[in-house]
């Protein structure tokens, strides 16, 4: 397998020394271009046919990227933080690492080539804000994004929380990605994916997505809203179940009454759940169909 680091660290700091003007166009054809393929996959074009529209730059900022025009001497000492080479090659041994897991246990993974970067998070972004500074993106096989606000603790995050999106980069290569997709479906994936990041990095390293649900609140609130939700579609539907009211509420979508990140929390557990009563390894479970984990979860909605 081929893995690629995009060093951001050089184009942010080409950026910094650049007019405020000239930093969209660096950001959209240096640190953008190179995911063009992800990009297209959530239809945003590099650049908008109209000035000021929807593109890669505005999309990065919803995500919770610093945007280009706050690229300045202000952000000198986090360009320096993510410039370590060290951390850059520990990167690629986790991701290495994570993709081995499989590879080793006998499956080929159809994607050989894959592309990395380490993107500045925006301290502004509630998202980030609330996931103590760090996240992810490995949905779409071949491309693994960690966005971060750079710091002692966020940068010891980062091998965990590249794990966790290795896991989604496999699924990916096997169960297709839809929009039809169901909350059950996504807590399996995210489930997964965290359960994958633990069984390397230990249960400690669990991200704040789980640790920030405690079990009295799961048992007894979480799990038997979601228990009735879990056939629903439609991002604007599945967003709060997942993400939490807050979140939900911020990107135009209905609250339900969920606390921060409730369907990621159900979801890891139901998956422990799922590899306990089965007895398969992560790695085993991470290319089982989601129908298939769902008819062994039923008692899992029962359990206190």
């Amino acid at each position: 397998m081929n893995i690629t680091l995009l060093r951001s660290y050089e184009i942010y700091e080409k950026m910094m020394n650049s007019p405020k003007e000239k930093r969209d166009d660096i950001y959209r054809y240096e640190m953008a271009k190179p995911f063009q393929f992800k990009w297209s996959c959530y239809n945003v074009p590099l650049k908008s046919p109209n000035k000021g529209g929807y593109d890669v730059v505005m999309a990065s900022s919803m995500l919770g990227y610093l945007p280009p025009s706050e690229v300045d001497e202000t952000q000198k000492e986090n360009i320096n933080l993510i410039s370590n080479e060290d951390l850059w090659q520990t990167c690629k041994k986790t991701i290495k690492n994570s993709l081995e897991c499989f590879t080793k246990a006998g499956y080929e993974l159809p994607v050989k080539n894959y592309m990395f970067s380490l993107i500045l998070g925006n301290p502004k972004s509630p998202y980030l804000s609330l996931s103590d500074g760090y996240a992810g993106e490995g949905g779409i096989p071949g491309y693994i994004i960690i966005s971060l606000i750079p710091n002692e603790h966020t940068i010891s995050r980062i091998p965990v929380a590249l794990a966790h999106e290795c896991n989604h980069n496999v699924r990916f290569q096997f169960e297709k990605w839809g929009n039809d997709i169901t909350l059950g479906e996504m807590m399996i994936s995210e489930g997964l994916a965290e359960n994958f990041a633990t069984s390397i990095f230990g249960e400690d390293m669990v991200g704040p997505w789980v640790s920030k649900t405690d079990m009295d609140t799961l048992n007894n609130y979480i799990k038997p809203l979601i228990k009735d939700a879990l056939d629903v579609t439609g991002l604007e539907n599945i967003s709060a179940y997942l993400w939490g009211d807050e979140l939900a509420q911020q990107q135009g979508y209905f609250p339900v009454g969920m606390s921060y990140c409730a369907g990621y929390a159900c979801g890891y557990y139901m998956i422990k759940h799922y590899l306990k009563k089965t007895g398969k390894s992560i790695v085993e479970a991470t290319l089982t169909p989601s129908n298939e984990i769902m008819k062994e979860i039923e008692d899992f909605w029962d359990e206190e």
